[in-house]
């Protein structure tokens, strides 16, 4: 499922507009991110958690030539599943 999918079956569920239901997805999504690059966690209770992993400098090698080169230092973004969607996935 893609996003303008995903817009149009809140849509339907919460009868709203398309319009509405993309706006309140945005919202939501931007809010995620906004919490996230603040070094923030996002929890949804049943669904699960999204958390800033840092990842630490490293040496690693060009697969071309094999020479060493550091890759820098990162942050990414985890996500821990929760029960309720672990169990919904499990069913299938």
């Amino acid at each position: 499922m893609r996003k303008p999918e995903l817009a149009a079956a809140i849509a339907e569920r919460a009868d709203l507009s398309k319009d509405k239901a993309s706006q309140v997805l945005n919202t939501i999504l931007d809010e995620i991110s906004g919490s996230l690059s603040k070094g923030g966690d996002v929890t949804l209770i049943g669904f699960g958690t999204f958390t800033v992993r840092e990842r630490a400098a490293r040496t690693g090698k060009n697969p071309q030539t094999g020479e060493p080169l550091t890759i820098p230092a990162s942050k990414n973004v985890a996500f821990k599943p929760g029960k309720n969607l672990k169990d919904a996935v499990a069913k299938k």
